[in-house]
């Protein structure tokens, strides 16, 4: 397996374009994305647990109730939630996408996002469809990338490369996300393809089970988004024998998929609003999975542990004080924690009591961009890792005035 270019159009017979079409004020900002496949695949998803949910993500789940979809359409700049007609205008915009494309509108995936409460109306979109549908590119992920953003700085988007049944099959996708994110699938919008071929049974299984490890244990701000969600679809035009039970092809699968999402989950835990780190917190030597998943969690949304980052100050104590209150069934006179960077490591406790540092050393390793919080609960041989971000003035001056 190998990362390669081309993100949500590296696959084949995916094509993707981002156009602006006036929804949001900036024209300089793209705020509508269209994905296409050139034939219909199988297709899964993921959405939100909040239950006050965008009327997209209602479409989406009919629209898949048959496991198959062909395009995906995406506005930025509204979310289409808690309005009167969310759910007419949702339909709206599959029927509208689906005229462009030529497909019915049972195969659209369409997606929502941004300020919520605040009406969306149809006719941007429907003016800038025949432009977005009419640049559809298999060069166009990187506009696509750009049309579902929102307060992200940086576009995310990666693919990978591998082999299933002796057939070269590649696997990528896109993403958004940088504030209201937080543990829950799904926080975030993130629009997977592939040109592997697998039934929408086992690409639910595969999505189903990936997100438990990647995107839930993914959190900036502790808040659980009404509208986000995962997708995939996969239109099999790889060639290989169709993945249809668990074996050796849907082990390689799945590792393909967890390849992508890891580096995306990183992309969007290190673009969280006004974060100027990611964080990354290792948690083994767990008595099972779920302790060491409770335990990375806690810490990584621990807010006070959050604004020691930001001020690359090594108060451990924090991350103690988040693992015992944590609910998890954990031995604190076993603990061990550490913080690691490109600088170096500094362990600063052991057996759950402080250790001597240099203060010196450790503000040297926590200045670093990226910045693993590791944590030995000598109990076990679970293991489980979390991401987030650090906690700055920037992110109450982002969501003081995110709406107006």
């Amino acid at each position: 397996m190998k990362v390669i270019e081309g993100g949500v159009c590296a696959a084949k017979g995916f094509s993707a374009n981002g156009v602006h079409c006036g929804i949001r004020k900036n024209h300089t900002k793209k705020d509508l994305s269209l994905i296409f496949s050139s034939v219909p695949g199988s297709a899964a998803a993921v959405y939100t647990t909040n239950l006050v949910k965008g009327a997209p993500l209602t479409v989406t789940k009919k629209h898949l109730a048959n496991g198959v979809a062909q395009a995906v359409i995406c506005n930025s700049g509204n979310a289409n939630t808690c309005n009167a007609n969310g759910i007419e205008i949702a339909e709206e915009m599959s029927a509208l996408a689906a005229k462009a494309l030529g497909i019915s509108p049972e195969d659209m995936i369409v997606a929502s996002t941004g300020v919520i409460g605040q009406p969306l109306s149809i006719d941007p979109i429907a003016a800038g469809l025949p432009e977005l549908a009419a640049g559809l590119s298999p060069e166009g992920g990187r506009a696509a990338a750009e049309g579902i953003m929102t307060t992200d700085t940086i576009r995310k988007e990666v693919a990978v490369e591998f082999t299933l049944g002796g057939k070269t099959c590649r696997l990528g996708g896109i993403a958004k996300g940088s504030g209201m994110i937080h543990p829950n699938m799904a926080t975030m919008l993130v629009f997977l393809t592939t040109d592997a071929a697998i039934t929408p049974a086992m690409l639910q299984k595969a999505l189903s089970g990936d997100i438990a490890n990647t995107f839930n244990m993914l959190s900036i701000d502790g808040d659980t988004s009404t509208n986000d969600m995962v997708t995939i679809l996969a239109n099999g035009l790889a060639g290989n024998p169709v993945v249809d039970t668990e074996g050796e092809d849907f082990t390689a699968f799945m590792q393909a998929l967890n390849s992508v999402t890891v580096s995306l989950c990183r992309k969007i835990a290190g673009d969280g609003e006004g974060a100027t780190k990611l964080l990354e917190c290792k948690v083994t030597g767990a008595a099972n999975l779920a302790t060491a998943k409770t335990v990375a969690k806690s810490v990584i949304c621990s807010s006070l542990l959050k604004a020691a980052m930001f001020g690359a100050d090594a108060n451990w104590g924090r991350v103690l004080c988040a693992i015992g209150y944590s609910g998890a069934a954990v031995d604190v006179n076993k603990v061990d924690v550490a913080f690691r960077s490109a600088a170096g490591t500094v362990e600063v406790c052991k057996n759950g009591a402080g250790l001597p540092f240099s203060e010196e050393i450790a503000k040297k390793v926590l200045l670093e961009e990226e910045i693993e919080i590791l944590v030995e609960l000598n109990s076990g041989d679970a293991a489980s890792t979390a991401w987030g971000c650090d906690l700055t003035y920037d992110y109450v001056k982002i969501n003081g005035d995110y709406r107006t």
